[in-house]
Parts: structure tokens; C-alpha cells; sequence
């Protein structure tokens, strides 16, 4: 999910369009986990970083989230490093162009060109050095200051030579002196950081095939090589024995060990054991090691994985966890966690070996995200593709949460339905079928008396009625959610059904076609009338605006006509075209302006107040619009990416050859300016030994809550959102946080800057007193000046307050201030503060229970106390 900053109107909470900040933060791409290059887990091993395409994804294990950083890299990023102080972030794309980003702030610090496909990079343990493949050569590089500007950060400390094809990996050694490079020429090579005299680089042959990974034991005194054939070679000191029988002509060395800081290099390497993994039928494709345990990690090229323990060579387990080969693994540093990456399906697993059990298992659509849908309180995001399969993500933390696969062909629609937990999609297969999300389970299917396409899906308001349209008898079927029963037929269009939508009200049906038509059904009115509105090109969206007076129509010219459902007449038309036409794909044979393709809207959605439009289709742009204007407000470009077709204005003449310009030989002028794709492709020219994706927008949503907006997009679903996540903290820079800087500010009764810098320097008895020092008369001044960066810490000390104070009182003053002042931050946010909510709740229910205690006994004492007055005014009387 990409999250993007839009600005905040004054004195409204709703999107407010004419103004745009370009602040950028990402959190989370839903469509995809991984694509290609190596995964990363944090020093902590707490987070796994993942490329997705040409962006870097961090999932947080610990506390279930996941998060997109905003910098992109011209290409697909093909290998990442972290330091091991988790300060820098280095990612390098399929073109040898790098990026160094601060990692804390994900801000990009410098770009850099290695100017050839990097294969491999790698911190040094000590975080000084980066060593990075540069074909058969390694090149050692500084590691830039990330706190310092500089012109030229990157300085070349040394170039490595001796390989005689591309180098595949590299590792150091844990004194960050030495490290093992593994090349196609079959060999593995050490070398030396800085040089020693007489030293020249071991090379350690005898595989048979490609060297994948070397690795160092922890005692320096083992070294592993493991080739894509399936052989491990365990590589030790020569004896002198072996050294006069293998090394005749060489000097002979004794039977004592090298030692000192150069050992490791003095060393007589020799193989010691082989070991074969004998999986039959398939190839190593990714391995890793971790030295402190002794653990080998291998994946295959079929799916499966295996942990073995060294030097014995035990085989833990063996698992299968894809279908297709796992092109990438890592393990934590602790040695509990093993991540794996499976490029062709779009797989991310984490798997806990001791437990045998998955920590995280996400996979993004196989093949295109077709279509998108907000649930009615904002919280999940339900996406359909090409796979057949529908996905439901929650928006908080970025993971699908659950998967139905019932559908044999394309999902064309997904719709939630108003009220309840309830889901609809649309097929290519030839049914709509209904999802339970409380019990997880397809409750209902739809179906036409004749086999059809269903190409458009719309649910009325009270979710009562679900209707579909097909491609191929034209016509628009009526099912009863409730019984499952077909309830009309609706005809009278003369081409497929390309859009349908209810109006808020619930009273009509609107349907557009290719026919050049839409039409305006009363499917609930005993007239049964039917409007037909006719405009000059085939219909391919339609939109209602909330109040259900006006809908947007967007045709296959570029135009989005506006046309009042009570007056039945045309209000208004924008010229779309020039809009969101841009891109120049790498066979077209015409400038991006003069492209026939991706000149019209797929998908339309208005704003949550109506005064807004967003449009999106089969270029690189979504634009937003001013409906009563008339004017576009704001163009975003989804993608800028370079190994997406179409991402690019002008091409390269010094890239394209003449076979990608003119393949189809001396054609007419007319003809070069024709569309020839046919309708409906979407993934490029299949016919080809390889193509591109093309960069476009198949959908676009408005959330609920009228604050995100996201686009179903080649990059995948992005999340364009008024975030509060990201705020200024001036107490980070300015204030000097001591305890008795605290109790000084505390003194002066600046109790909102005590407060906070309390929980800056998270001092438990300090943040307790600086708590219980505020008057109640401020509470709910200062309840509502806290910012939401400390509300969850406020909130979580409150409820542990709660736990073992006597202050009843205050803490509910507290309580009710807090959620008062920033009850719709808290309300969007649910999932995020579930676990604070639940806190709360017991603190408040112990409270209510202790009261009602207290109050029960002490109406047993009044009563008793009145019954005994009651008997001595009874006595006094006789």
C-alpha cells in the first residue's frame, strides 16, 4: 500500500483536493509481497525487508504491520542491504543504479551508478565497507556518512580481480578482514580486505557446477561451499599428509595451526567432506547460513526447503512451502526465523523451525489486480484478479487475512455490501458468489439460466439485491441475496454490459454499455421505467454521486459526461483526454500524445462530499477533477517505474533497435496510428518470448471514511491517504531531556511539555509523577494539545494506571478526555489500538465493579443503620 500525503482543509476533516502536499509515506503494496531480489531481516529480527518491484516493503513481525518506504529506484530492484546498525538502507536496481537511504526516516540520502546488474551486496560486519559484485570483478567501497552531506560519498577502497565470469555472492568474515566471493566459473575465492604481503587469493575449485553461496563457520576455521548441483563441500587445514599427496610440488606445512588476525589467510585450504543433498529432479536456487548454530538453510527448485545442521550434516526437516522455486531465503539473526521468497508466484514466508509453525505467509494476486472495494466502515480492502482468486487485506496492517478461491476464471467485480459482513464478487466463470467474512466461507452462488460472463456487479444499499451484467446475451441479471433466487432479467442493450451501480437510494439501477447507451432502471417502482441516456461513444464507467441526483459517465473518447437522474438531461462535460493519456510503450511506433491507446477513464468514484471526481484508466495518471469547475485539480503518476511499459514519455533512440520499432513492416501512415491490441489484453503481446507489463489503472475507490482513495494499478493497490502518522516532534531537537530538566519544567507547570518529554526519556516513575502532577481542571485541555504520536503511550499509561491507583476519578477524567478529543483518530485506527482499547476497558470495568462493591456494602450499612435508628425510635416510644 502506498500512502500519500494529501493536504488537510482548516476547518474540515475531509479530503481536501484544490490543496496537495508532496509530503510522501508509504506503508504497505497489497498486491504484492515480493517480486525478485533477496529478502533482509533487521538486526533485531524483529522485520523482514522485501523488494516489491522497484520499492522496498518492511513487514514487522512483532507487531503485525507492514509498511512501504516512498523512495523508488528507476527499475526493479534485483539486491538490498542494511548495515548492521540499521542505519542505511542500500537497494540496487536490475541496472546497477543505487540508492542510499536512511532507513529510520526513509528519506534518500545520495544516488549512485555502479554502471553494471549487481548481483550481490554486502555490509561488513563493522559497517565501514560495502562490498558489491561488479560483473567478475568485487568492488569494496566506503560506507557513506548517512549524517553529513557530501558531494561524492561513494569512495572506492579496492577492486577485486581473479573470477573469470560474473561473481553470484559474497560474505565476510566476522572480523570484517576477510571475505568469499562464489562465481559461474564454478570456483569460490578469499580475499583480503586490505593487502598482505605474499598473499595472493585462494581459489577453491572441485564443484561440478555454479557456485551459489561460501560461507565462514564461526571459528573461522571451516568454510562451506554450496553449488546449484546439490553438493556442499566442507572446506578445512590441510594436513601434511594430504598436502604431500594432493600438493606435492608445493612447500609442505606442518600439522600446526595458523594463528593470529591473519590466519584465515595463511591457511592451507583443502575439501575435508562432501556432502550431496540427492533432492532428485531438482536445483539449489537459494541458500543461507547461520554460524553461530551451525544451521544451513537450502531452497529448491521445487518448493521445498531443508535445515541442515553442520559439520555432521543433519537433516532437521524438509518442507514444501510453494509450488515454484524459492528464489531467495534469509534467517534472523537469532537463528528462530527463516524467510523465504518465491519470485514467480509473489510469495513471503516466515517460518519458525523449532515450532514447525508460520509466522507470516503472504501472497499477492499470481497475475493482475482487476478490481477493488472498501468495506462499508473503511477497516478491509477486498481486491479481485486474474488468479480467480479474491483477496481481503486489512488497511491497518497490510496482510491478507483471508482468501477465497471458489472463482475458475478472472474475477471481473468484488463489492462489499452496505450492511454486515458480507461480499460479492463477479466472474469471467460465469457466477456471482457470496462470502461470509465472519464464518469465512462462500454462503451463496449466483447463477444465469443460460452459462454467460458476468463483466459488472452492483449491490443495493440494504443488500437485499445483487445484480450482474454479461458480456455476452447483454443483458443485466437480479438475484435475491436472501433465497438465492433470480428475480428479473433486465434487456434491452444491444452490446456487453460494461458498468452497473445502484444510487444510494437504493430506487435505481444504472447500467452503461458498449452500445454508446446508459440506462436508468426503476427495478423497484411498479412503472418498471426505463431511461435511456445516449451518448456519442461506448460507455466504460459510471459513477453515482452520494446524494444519487447526478451520475458521471465515462466514454471510450476521453470524455466524462455529467448528466442529472431526475431532469434526465446533460449538465456537464469534461475533455478527458490529454488528461490521462501519457506513456509511450516500447513497440509503439507514435509519441505518447499521438497514442490512440489509454486515452480514456476505466473507473470512476466521486468524493465523499460530491464536489470531486477521480478517474482512472489505461496509462500511467489517476486525475482528480472539480465537478461544478470543471477543471483538473491533481495528476498522480502511479509508477515510475522503468521495466513498466509505458512509464516513459519519450523513448531512448540509443535502446531501441529497429525490430522493436517496426515490426510489422512498410504499413500505411493510417494504420501506424491504429490501436491493434485487441480489447481485453492486459498483460501485453502474449504471443512474445517476453514482455513488459504495461503501466494502468483498473479501478479506482474512495474509502468510507472520505480521508484514503486507492487504485487497483500494475504496481499494485495504492493507498493515497490523509495520514497524521507522520508529525513534527520538536521535543526531539530541542529540548534536553534529563530528569531534572523534567522536574524543572514540571515546577514552572508546563505540564503537556513535561508530559511529553516524560515519555521521550521513558523513565516509568518519572512519566507516573509527571501523570499524577496535572491538575484535573487541565485534563481536558491537555488531553486534547497532546499529539497523536504519544496517544497510544498515554492511553496504555492510563489503563495501567488504572490497574493499581486509588484516583478513580482522575483516571476517568483522563480516559473520557482522551477519547473525547481524539475519538475519530482512535476509531480509523481500531485495529492499531485494539490491544489498548482492551487495557482500557478492564481498568474501566475494575472500576465500575470495585464501585458497585463499595456501593452494595455501603447500602447494607444504611440499611442496617436505619433499621437500628427505627428500633431505638421504637423503644423510646414505649
Amino acid at each position: 500500500m502506498i500512502v500519500r500525503i494529501l493536504s488537510r482543509s482548516p476547518n474540515n476533516d475531509k479530503l481536501s483536493f484544490p490543496q496537495f502536499s508532496k509530503t510522501i509515506a508509504m506503508k504497505s503494496n497489497y498486491k504484492v509481497v515480493y517480486r525478485q531480489g533477496n529478502v533482509v531481516f533487521t538486526p533485531d529480527g524483529g522485520s523482514v525487508l522485501s523488494p516489491v518491484g522497484n520499492r522496498v516493503s518492511v513487514f514487522d513481525l512483532i507487531n503485525n504491520k507492514s509498511r512501504t518506504f516512498p523512495f523508488e529506484n528507476r527499475h526493479n530492484i534485483s539486491a538490498i542491504a542494511l548495515s548492521p546498525d540499521a542505519d542505511i538502507l542500500v537497494s540496487v536496481d536490475e541496472e546497477g543504479r543505487a540508492l542510499l537511504v536512511n532507513f529510520k526516516r526513509g528519506t534518500t540520502l545520495h544516488h549512485f551508478n555502479f554502471k553494471k546488474p549487481v548481483e550481490d551486496i554486502q555490509f561488513s560486519p563493522d559497517g565501514k565497507f560495502i562490498a558489491v559484485t561488479h560483473g567478475p570483478h568485487v568492488q569494496v567501497w566506503k560506507t557513506p556518512n548517512h549524517l553529513l552531506r557530501e558531494f561524492a560519498p561513494f569512495v572506492l577502497h579496492r577492486t577485486y580481480t581473479g573470477h573469470h565470469d560474473d561473481v553470484l555472492s559474497i560474505r565476510w568474515s566476522s572480523d570484517s578482514r576477510f571475505f568469499l566471493t562464489t562465481s559461474r566459473d564454478m570456483t569460490a575465492r578469499l580475499y583480503t580486505l586490505d593487502p598482505l604481503e605474499g598473499y595472493r587469493p585462494k581459489t577453491f575449485a572441485g564443484h561440478k557446477d555454479i557456485i551459489l553461496r561460501a560461507y565462514f563457520s564461526t571459528d573461522h576455521k571451516t568454510i562451506y561451499t554450496v553449488s546449484r548441483d546439490g553438493a556442499v563441500f566442507e572446506w578445512k587445514q590441510k594436513s601434511s599428509e594430504r598436502s604431500a599427496e594432493d600438493d606435492s610440488d608445493e612447500e609442505m606445512l606442518s600439522d600446526s595451526e595458523p594463528t593470529g588476525p591473519d590466519a584465515v589467510a595463511l591457511t592451507r585450504w583443502g575439501i575435508a567432506k562432501r556432502h550431496y543433498f540427492n533432492q532428485a529432479h531438482t536445483k539449489v536456487t537459494s541458500c543461507t547460513f547461520h554460524a553461530p548454530s551451525n544451521l544451513l538453510v537450502v531452497g529448491f527448485s521445487s518448493g521445498v526447503f531443508g535445515l541442515w545442521e553442520m559439520p555432521d550434516f543433519t537433516n532437521i526437516h524438509t518442507l514444501s512451502i510453494s509450488q515454484e522455486r524459492i528464489s531467495s531465503c534469509a534467517i534472523s539473526p537469532s537463528g528462530e526465523w527463516l524467510a523465504f521468497g518465491a519470485k514467480k508466484l509473489g510469495q513471503l514466508l516466515v517460518w519458525e523451525w523449532q515450532s514447525e509453525s508460520y509466522v507470516l505467509k503472504q501472497q499477492g494476486h499470481y497475475f493482475d489486480m482487476n478490481t477493488l472495494s472498501y468495506s462499508a466502515d473503511g477497516q478491509n480492502v477486498a481486491t479481485g484478479g486474474d488468479d480467480g482468486k479474491v483477496k481481503v487485506w486489512n488497511t491497518t496492517s497490510g496482510f491478507c487475512f483471508v482468501t477465497f478461491s471458489d472463482h475458475t476464471a478472472a474475477v471481473s467485480t468484488v463489492e462489499f455490501a452496505k450492511q454486515g459482513q458480507v461480499l460479492f464478487s463477479a466472474s469471467l466463470d460465469g457466477t456471482v458468489r457470496g462470502y461470509d467474512l465472519i464464518r469465512y466461507r462462500n454462503f451463496r452462488t449466483f447463477t444465469s439460466p443460460t452459462p454467460v460472463q458476468f463483466s459488472a456487479l452492483a449491490v443495493d444499499p440494504s443488500g437485499e439485491v445483487v445484480a450482474a451484467g454479461s458480456t455476452d446475451s447483454f443483458e443485466v441479471f437480479m438475484w435475491s441475496v436472501q433465497t438465492g433466487k433470480l428475480l428479473d432479467v433486465l434487456t434491452g442493450h444491444e452490446a456487453p454490459i460494461s458498468c452497473l451501480a445502484f444510487s444510494p437510494t437504493g430506487n435505481i439501477l444504472v447500467s452503461g454499455s458498449w452500445d454508446e447507451s446508459v440506462r436508468l432502471w426503476s427495478v423497484f417502482g411498479r412503472s418498471r421505467q426505463v431511461d435511456p441516456f445516449m451518448l456519442g461513444a461506448e460507455v466504460l464507467a459510471v459513477a453515482f454521486r452520494p446524494d444519487g441526483r447526478e451520475i458521471a459517465v465515462s466514454t471510450l473518447n476521453g470524455q466524462i459526461a455529467f448528466w442529472d437522474t431526475e431532469k434526465q438531461k446533460q449538465t456537464s462535460l469534461i475533455e478527458g483526454r490529454k488528461d490521462v493519456s501519457g506513456g509511450r510503450k516500447q513497440d509503439d511506433r507514435v509519441t505518447a500524445a499521438n497514442s490512440a491507446s489509454g486515452k480514456a477513464f476505466n473507473s470512476l468514484a466521486y468524493t465523499a462530499d460530491g464536489s470531486c471526481l477521480i478517474g482512472g484508466g489505461n496509462s500511467k495518471y489517476v486525475v482528480i477533477y472539480d465537478v461544478r469547475e470543471g477543471v483538473m485539480v491533481k495528476k498522480f503518476q502511479i509508477s515510475e517505474n522503468l521495466s513498466v511499459d509505458g512509464t516513459e514519455e519519450y523513448l531512448d533512440s540509443r535502446k531501441v533497435v529497429d525490430a522493436e520499432i517496426d515490426e510489422r513492416g512498410d504499413e500505411s501512415e493510417l494504420e501506424d496510428r491504429l490501436d491493434t491490441t485487441l480489447p481485453g489484453a492486459q498483460n501485453g503481446d502474449m504471443s512474445k518470448r517476453k514482455y513488459r507489463p504495461e503501466a494502468r489503472t483498473k479501478c479506482v475507490r474512495l474509502s468510507p471514511t472520505g480521508r484514503t482513495w486507492a487504485a487497483a494499478s500494475t504496481d499494485g493497490l495504492l493507498i493515497y491517504s490523509l495520514d497524521d502518522a507522520i508529525t513534527f516532534d520538536p521535543f526531539d531537537l530541542t529540548v534536553d531531556l534529563t530528569p531534572s530538566s523534567i522536574i524543572a519544567t514540571l515546577q514552572r507547570k508546563e505540564y503537556l511539555k513535561a508530559l511529553v518529554m516524560a515519555f521521550r526519556l521513558n523513565e516509568k516513575p518519572l512519566i507516573q509523577r509527571t501523570y499524577e502532577s496535572v491538575p484535573s481542571a487541565d485534563i481536558t485541555l491537555l488531553a486534547r494539545e497532546l499529539p497523536v504520536t504519544y496517544l497510544c503511550a498515554m492511553l496504555k499509561l492510563v489503563a495501567s494506571h488504572m490497574e493499581s491507583s486509588v484516583h478513580m476519578e482522575f483516571d476517568l477524567l483522563w480516559a473520557r478526555a482522551l477519547l473525547l478529543a481524539h475519538g475519530r483518530y482512535l476509531r480509523e485506527r481500531s485495529t492499531e489500538f485494539a490491544s489498548v482499547f482492551r487495557a482500557l476497558q478492564k481498568g474501566i470495568t475494575d472500576f465500575k465493579v470495585a464501585i458497585a462493591k463499595i456501593s452494595d456494602e455501603n447500602t447494607s450499612t444504611l440499611t442496617y443503620l436505619v433499621d437500628q435508628t427505627a428500633l431505638k425510635a421504637a423503644s423510646g416510644d414505649h
